[in-house]
């Protein structure tokens, strides 16, 4: 929505050159890398392009949006991220070789050995030849019915180079990008997440497929040769080609039964924590033995699903440990703080298991089911404000 906006406002300032739509663009462009790090990236190094693209009309507007852009991207994710280290890795072409040797993907186990071993032992004549054809199938095989894009070019090269506009240069640029970069870097922590790059090709390549589409459907040449009915045929033809991979998308992520729920005890129990005065919560740590034990029989309670923030979300509250996933991806400590909190839920010394709580600032312990310390809540100066059949809320006395 942002890189939309963005691209719609600096439209507007090359029609008006209204100094408003400018602003707009830089603080759009500018939010992304803390809305989505994987859209910022794109939009910034495409708009470089764009504006170098650009600069060659001794135009300057989209390099000048580029460097406001990244200041304010500088502005806003070092102060909020300086804690994090590198997010990416370099580690190139494991999405190829993952893509060929796993059996949830394309399960080529001969072509991924083969590749594989080319690579290692440098045979570069033959590991050159294997690795492109891996990229062709994964880039096709992703882009499905809107690889049409890639007619533009030719209408590009055929009406000269010069008139490609700078909007088609980001466009392109995102695209390209976004299919190369997961190529050549994975994410600290959940390698996988960096396909996201990937998301943004697809998007805009589907946006540019359409219009190539709708251009060739409009030209004179082809109305002349087709009449109404064939363009129809031809249009239902291509929806019907894009149709099986939107199924077999919508499939994996709508399952017959949902794979979590948040039970509507706890919807319950954490509307009345929202209600409370600010304060930290203290939570139980996510058990992932007992995660894998509930896996059999979905839809697993959220706390037995995976690591999440649910309790700050529905609370809007801070909780002192919670959504380790992110944590990780983000290169924080959290498992010292993790610790922290299995060295008080077993500790026996009272002393030792407040000092715990009063040197955290915990208001607030939110417990599920058998949850519990070793020490009762007279001895940690717990005092129950809520319960139900599945939550216990404790409040921490000073």
């Amino acid at each position: 929505m942002l890189i939309l906006f963005g691209l719609i406002s600096l439209l507007n300032y090359k029609r008006t050159h209204s100094t408003r739509y400018f602003l707009l663009a830089i603080i759009a462009f500018g939010a992304l890398i803390q809305v989505k790090a994987y859209a910022g990236v794109l939009s910034l190094a495409a708009l470089f392009i764009a504006g170098v693209w650009q600069a060659k009309g001794k135009n300057y507007h989209l390099i000048r949006t580029f460097a406001l852009s990244l200041v304010v991207s500088f502005l806003l994710f070092f102060p909020l991220n300086k804690t994090s280290t590198s997010l990416l890795v370099f580690r190139p072409f494991w999405f190829l070789e993952t893509m060929m040797g796993l059996t949830d993907r394309l399960n080529w186990p001969k072509f991924f050995q083969a590749m594989t071993a080319y690579k290692t032992g440098g045979i570069w004549f033959k590991a050159i030849p294997a690795y492109t054809l891996a990229f062709l199938i994964f880039w096709y095989g992703n882009m499905g019915t809107r690889f049409i894009w890639e007619f533009s070019a030719a209408r590009w090269v055929g009406g000269g180079i010069k008139k490609i506009s700078s909007t088609e240069v980001f466009l392109v640029a995102v695209i390209l990008l976004g299919g190369l970069l997961p190529m050549f870097f994975l994410q600290t922590g959940t390698p996988w997440n960096t396909i996201q790059f990937f998301y943004y090709s697809l998007f805009f390549s589907g946006l540019l497929a359409g219009i190539v589409f709708g251009q060739y459907l409009e030209t004179n040449s082809v109305s002349r040769f087709y009449n109404r009915k064939t363009k129809v045929i031809i249009s239902v033809l291509l929806i019907s080609l894009t149709l099986p991979t939107t199924y077999a998308t919508l499939k994996h992520y709508l399952p017959p039964r949902p794979p979590a729920k948040l039970s509507m005890e706890e919807l319950e129990a954490l509307a009345f924590l929202a209600n409370q005065p600010d304060g930290v919560v203290l939570t139980y740590p996510f058990d992932r033995e007992a995660a894998r034990a509930a896996e059999v029989n979905p839809p697993r309670p959220l706390y037995l699903y995976e690591s999440t923030a649910y309790v700050a979300a529905f609370s809007g509250k801070s909780v002192f440990l919670e959504d380790e996933v992110n944590l990780d991806i983000m290169g924080y400590d959290w498992r010292g703080r993790r610790e922290k909190v299995l060295e008080f839920l077993k500790n026996n010394d009272q002393k030792k298991a407040r000092e715990f709580l009063g040197e955290n600032n915990i208001s607030y312990i939110y417990w599920l089911g058998k949850q519990r310390a070793v020490l009762g809540e007279a001895q940690l100066g717990l005092v129950k404000i809520f319960e139900n059949e599945k939550v216990n809320l404790y409040k921490v006395m000073p």
